[in-house]
Order: structure tokens, then C-alpha cells, then sequence
């Protein structure tokens, strides 16, 4: 096998010769350049791995297999690392901390992420147009609104690519109710009203009771999510702030907050939001005070 060193610069890299990859040890090249050849190629979808232990694991994207379960949220992973990454967010560790501001990070991304707010490195470029970004997640949010054929949403503006998804979240702007309860003659939003309807007005389902208080739920996440309440339990841990949360869906909600861009514009305006539930505030209170009909 050939030298890769990098002579050319001088720096102590090894360079792959065909992706131009660099590395800090000639071993490293070595592994990395098995994804070049056939030795450990997967039999399902082709890709290439640099080891058998990377395709095995590579597999279980395939056949579903999580054999990796955190012991807080019985949540599942295909890798060992990422239930490492994972259990952060319970134990609020944060091992990748900036030299430049001390600001810390549960993950080694989000502190290169982050780096490029003090360089000023925008890798991410939009192939459509000259602008580009710092993120991956911004350039794929403006490809999303400004080039692509998304349907934006009548009433608030969010975009979606599929209609069915579209028409789902019409109905969280109008009075569409598709969901008819076969004993009786009320209608619903939402499937879970219906469920809820069921069990509360003819007995139908099965109840999730608290064993603190005695409240009812009509599904079992809900019921574990008000049981982390009473014990003061936030397993969830923003990886940019010291906030913490009592369910993975209130960190995910919180979590634009920090990502730099308003997603969500409201289609009476145009004034941007960074969350969904505050552009749907906005945009109720806006066609009350400019007497907009035919919105909820």
C-alpha cells in the first residue's frame, strides 16, 4: 500500500486518495479505505463498511433490531453510542465544552456546530443558489421554502410536502371534524378525541389509572408523563441551556429556540416564529384585532 501522507502541506494527515478524507494515523486510512471496496458490503441496499463490527451494526438498520435500551425512558437504539449520546439528555452531562465562550455540549457535532459562530464558517451551500449556511438543518429549511414545491399552509404558512399531512394540519385551523363516533352523533378533530369520547362516554377502551391520584388516561404515555410530574421528575435535558423537561416532545418543542432560524410565518403578516404554538397565538389574536373572517 502507498504512502497517504500529506506532503504536499506538511501536516501530519493521511490523506485518502479517493475522497480526499484525512486522517491522523496512517491505521485510520487504512480502516476507512475498506468503504472503497467490496470486502464489507452490505447485501441489502450495497453500502460499504469499514469493518465487519461497523456492518453488522450497519444491518440492524435494516431488520429493526435495538438492542440497546436506556434504563430511564426505555427508549431503543441499533448502537451503543447513540444510547451513550442519548442517556445525556437524563443526566444533563455536558463533556464537549467551547475553548472560545465555555459554553458546553452534550455532542461533539453541536460543539462544531457551534464553533462556526466564532469563525464564521458557513459550509453548508445551498446548490440551488449562492447563499449559504451554518447548519445543515437551515439549508435544508431554505431549500424547503424558497426552491422546492412545498404546499404552504393556507392560513399560517408552514409548508409541507405531502397533502395529507397538509390537510391534517388544516383541520388545527378550522372546524373540520372527520372523526364520527359510531354510538352517538359527535364529531372529532383528531383520532385520540375520539378515543378519549369513547372511554368517557360509553365505556369503551381501557382507562390507564394514576396511582397517586387516581386520574385517568386514555393513553399510557400520558399516563407516565403525569407520573414524572408528581415525582419532579425532568429526565429531559436541553443540550444548549440548563432548562430540563418531563417529556422528550416539551424538549423537542423548546429545542428551536436555539436553532438561530423562525420556521413557521404567519399567513396574514408574514411575521416569523420560531414555534409552532406561538405563530397559531399570533395568528388568532391577529384576526381578532383586524376582523379577519373564516379563521379559527
Amino acid at each position: 500500500m502507498s504512502d497517504h501522507r500529506n506532503r504536499q502541506t506538511g501536516d501530519n494527515e493521511y490523506v485518502c486518495d479517493h475522497c480526499k478524507k484525512r486522517f491522523l494515523s496512517n491505521g485510520n486510512l487504512i480502516l476507512h479505505l475498506n468503504i472503497h471496496t467490496d470486502i464489507y458490503k452490505c447485501t441489502e441496499c450495497g453500502k460499504c463498511c469499514q469493518s465487519s463490527s461497523h456492518l453488522a451494526r450497519h444491518r440492524r438498520s435494516h431488520s429493526g433490531e435495538k438492542p440497546f435500551e436506556c434504563t430511564v425512558c426505555n427508549k431503543r437504539f441499533t448502537q451503543s453510542v447513540s444510547l451513550v449520546s442519548h442517556s445525556r439528555i437524563h443526566s444533563g452531562q455536558k463533556p464537549y465544552k467551547c475553548h472560545v465562550c465555555d459554553k458546553a455540549f452534550s455532542e461533539s457535532g453541536n460543539l462544531n456546530t457551534h464553533m462556526r459562530v466564532h469563525t464564521g464558517e458557513k459550509p453548508h451551500k445551498c446548490s440551488l443558489c449562492d447563499k449559504s449556511f451554518s447548519r445543515s438543518s437551515s439549508l435544508q429549511t431554505h431549500k424547503l421554502r424558497i426552491h422546492s414545491n412545498s404546499r404552504p399552509c393556507p392560513y399560517c404558512g408552514m409548508l409541507f410536502k405531502i397533502h395529507s399531512e397538509l390537510k391534517r394540519h388544516v383541520r388545527s385551523h378550522t372546524d373540520a371534524k372527520p372523526y364520527s363516533c359510531r354510538h352517538c352523533s359527535d364529531c372529532f378533530t383528531w383520532c385520540s378525541q375520539l378515543k378519549t369520547h369513547l372511554l368517557k362516554s360509553h365505556n369503551e377502551g381501557t382507562w390507564f389509572t394514576c396511582d397517586i391520584c387516581q386520574m385517568k388516561f386514555s393513553r399510557k404515555q400520558h399516563l407516565k408523563e403525569h407520573v414524572q410530574r408528581h415525582e419532579a421528575v425532568k429526565p429531559y435535558v436541553c443540550s444548549e441551556c440548563p432548562k430540563r423537561f418531563c417529556t422528550a416532545t416539551e424538549l423537542r418543542l423548546h429545542h428551536p429556540v436555539h436553532l438561530g432560524y423562525k420556521q413557521f410565518s404567519c399567513g396574514l403578516c408574514d411575521k416569523q416564529f420560531a414555534r409552532k404554538v406561538t405563530v397559531k397565538k399570533h395568528f388568532k389574536k391577529y384576526s381578532v384585532e383586524h376582523g379577519v373572517t373564516g379563521v379559527v
